[in-house]
């Protein structure tokens, strides 16, 4: 599996023959993606974020595949060294003989929807490796800090055989907290001189961290952030046996401490398997997915009405005071279960 093809946006061109390009016979995509064959994976993931109507049968073939990798969110501030961190942390992984998947998100423009996809261009050093796939992904618009099409994307790289999925947000404020229901384990990256310190009182993005990477951490203020998001974990609750995330140190540019994040992220995992925390999160995971699926049809359907007369006709009774907007959503549901 290679890290560049033809379908991943934003990567260089690769030597593809015009049938797998174009190919959407389901099943043989997904044996070529399980053999290996990065423009089988790139075709699928391609299929899947622009919502074809093959997605629901690329569900079905890659169901037995699903839980297979372990999934690792790394998100943070714009400026963090996300990207970098994430180069390095494929370093270390593949020193281990894992396969490795990255989803990189990058956010879209909101008027023509484009991306500079970035992100890729940082980890070029695996664009060679066979045991990594790099996959930038425009975030479309859609909030959290990933696209809405990742969690079929990450079913794709556990099909394709990958270990450790590394699932990289966009920049994302104190709100975007998507990306915990997504991953096994999340990292939350921090560096000093940018205001985390303070953030670390506040609710929001912080709280979702397994794993807190205090990365750049030769810069002034280092030992404080440290102190600081220390400080915020002692005074959470946490019952016996609950799991008390880590701090660690780094200075991704140099490669220092990423091995001490690889292994937090291992003793996050044995503490996962060990406290049946793995099952529950995945279970929750699943049953997010499958809501997020059901509400796609919904909007898809009202969208559908509005061609028609019930919605307009409904919406023009609130106006007019003549119903409320809580009688006229009944009237709208009934008539989309009828």
């Amino acid at each position: 599996m290679s890290a560049t093809s033809s379908e991943s946006t934003g990567g260089a061109p690769a030597a593809a023959t015009g049938s797998v390009r174009r190919s959407r016979d389901v099943p043989a995509l997904v044996q070529r993606a399980r053999d290996g064959d990065p423009r089988a994976v790139a075709r699928l993931i391609t299929l899947v974020e622009s919502g074809d109507e093959t997605v629901p049968s690329i569900a079905a073939a890659l169901a037995p595949y699903s839980g297979q990798a372990q999934v690792v969110g790394l998100t943070g501030s714009p400026g963090v060294g996300k990207s970098t961190t994430t180069n390095e942390l494929v370093r270390a992984l593949r020193a281990r003989g894992h396969r490795v998947g990255v989803l990189a998100i990058d956010p879209s423009s909101p008027f023509t929807g484009g991306a500079i996809l970035g992100d890729r261009v940082r980890m070029q050093d695996h664009a060679t490796d066979p045991g990594v796939y790099i996959r930038s992904m425009s975030s479309r618009g859609h909030l959290g800090g990933l696209s809405a099409a990742t969690p079929q994307a990450v079913r794709v790289l556990e099909g394709a055989g990958c270990d450790v999925v590394l699932v990289e947000t966009v920049g994302v404020g104190q709100a975007e907290v998507e990306v915990a229901s997504l991953a096994d384990t999340t990292l939350v990256l921090l560096a000093p001189g940018m205001g985390d310190a303070i953030q670390a009182v506040k609710a929001g993005i912080l709280e979702i961290a397994d794993i807190f990477v205090v990365n750049k951490a030769d810069r002034d203020g280092a030992d404080a952030t440290v102190r600081d998001i220390q400080g915020m974990i002692a005074l959470g609750e946490r019952g016996p046996g609950q799991w008390r995330p880590q701090v660690v140190r780094a200075i991704a540019t140099r490669g220092e401490g990423i091995d001490d994040v690889a292994a937090a992220i291992d003793k996050h995992r044995g503490w996962l398997v060990e406290h049946d925390e793995l099952r529950r999160r995945r279970e929750a995971r699943a049953a997010a997915e499958i809501e997020a699926i059901a509400l796609g049809v919904l909007r898809a359907r009202i969208g559908s009405l509005r061609d028609g007369t019930q919605l307009p006709a409904l919406a023009a009774e609130v106006a007019a005071g003549a119903s409320d907007p809580y009688a006229a959503a009944d009237a709208l549901l009934a008539q989309l279960s009828g």
